[in-house]
């Protein structure tokens, strides 16, 4: 797979809600310094638990409407998904074995 998948109002539901494995999404933005440093983070992380779960991102300034379907407030916001419902919320930037250690919590 390679890097984290990015998810847009199109394709949220169908990558996000009605996965089978818990998701990790992240919300960020180009402009914002520690989403610029979570990134390499989350794609790491999307390709070593590639066949535990999903690792997505979501572009606040592209999809406004999922931030705030998500009380997304400040940058970045990480959300796991499990069943398609929020099971964890972190906000800011974690470092790895943080996000791993939420992630698999719920695998």
């Amino acid at each position: 797979m390679g890097a984290a998948i990015k998810v847009t109002a199109d394709n949220f539901e169908a990558e996000v809600l009605k996965s089978t494995v818990p998701v990790l999404v992240d919300f960020w933005a180009e402009w914002c310094g520690p989403c610029r440093m979570v990134l390499p983070i989350v794609d790491e992380i999307a390709v070593e638990l590639a066949a535990q779960a999903k690792v997505c991102k979501v572009n606040v300034d592209d999809s406004p409407d999922l931030a705030a379907r998500f009380d997304v407030a400040s940058i970045p916001t990480l959300l796991i998904f499990k069943n398609g419902q929020v099971v964890d919320q972190m906000v800011g930037a974690l470092p790895k074995v943080r996000l791993l250690e939420k992630l698999k919590a719920q695998i």
